[in-house]
């Protein structure tokens, strides 16, 4: 059963980084034609992600009282506008030039998916433990939507400046994370599973701040309306797309 659990972790890891690899092979014009879509498209993941999947999810696993998770994401909004602030203070306090303050989105977006890659290392586990037909369904689920949002993080970790080579690199370690912690979970699946709605509510955090104040207003700062529809068309497609895959979505109890 580990030996199970070891390889969907290493797929569902896999799987984002094929799909990141992939992008860089195409062209650097085509590349920086897909960046603005896929801000847009990440920005309806992400979001899905958090009020749709992460949330309800967070609140069905406590079980009681959902007050406490809300305050979670509360506390988690702030320690992120903090997290940001901060790494804009570093990059930008010694600057001479014009400083990006969007470069701070990449470090917020890595903390929120690293979080969200422990709790599907948790969840791999957690399935298969149940037993090896809710392992594999809960397993595909998981590779579904992982490949689907980093393409869309990938996409923000180039728009934040970082190199192919270092955004490759960054969500490889992040993605990575599940490995490990499927791992844990195999021989500390009680105690660790106490802790999955705290990290729900986190994730949920980071992923609505980077949606609503780091690409919400980057999309703005193209106006016209065919950007617009465009725009709208990518942001429908990730909410649309994420939507389909909660539907396939299997509990792992």
């Amino acid at each position: 059963m580990l030996l199970w659990i070891l390889l969907f972790s290493i797929l569902g890891s896999l799987g984002s980084i094929i799909s990141a690899t992939g992008f860089l092979i195409l062209k650097d014009e085509t590349q920086n034609k897909l960046v603005p879509l896929l801000i847009a498209f990440a920005n309806g993941t992400l979001l899905t992600s958090a009020l749709i999947g992460l949330i309800p999810e967070a609140i069905e696993e406590i079980g009681a009282d959902p007050i406490p998770i809300f305050l979670v994401l509360l506390v988690g909004i702030i320690i992120f506008f903090l997290l940001e602030k901060a790494i804009i203070w570093h990059h930008c306090h010694d600057a001479t030039h014009e400083c990006d303050v969007h470069a701070a989105a990449g470090p917020v977006v890595l903390f929120g998916d690293l979080f969200h890659n422990l709790i599907d290392g948790i969840v791999i586990a957690s399935g298969f433990l149940s037993s090896f037909t809710l392992g594999i369904a809960v397993s595909l689920s998981v590779i579904a939507h992982e490949v689907s949002q980093e393409i869309g993080d990938f996409a923000i970790l180039l728009h934040s400046g970082y190199t192919k080579k270092k955004a490759l690199i960054l969500n490889y370690v992040a993605s990575s994370s599940t490995i490990p912690i499927a791992i844990i979970s195999y021989f500390l699946l009680d105690f660790v599973r106490e802790a999955v709605p705290i990290f729900m509510a986190i994730s949920a955090a980071s992923f609505i701040y980077i949606s609503l104040v780091d690409l919400a207003p980057e999309l703005h700062q193209r106006i016209g309306w065919r950007h617009t529809v465009k725009q709208l068309l990518m942001i429908s497609a990730g909410v649309i797309l994420m939507l389909i895959l909660f539907q396939f979505h299997v509990h792992a109890e």
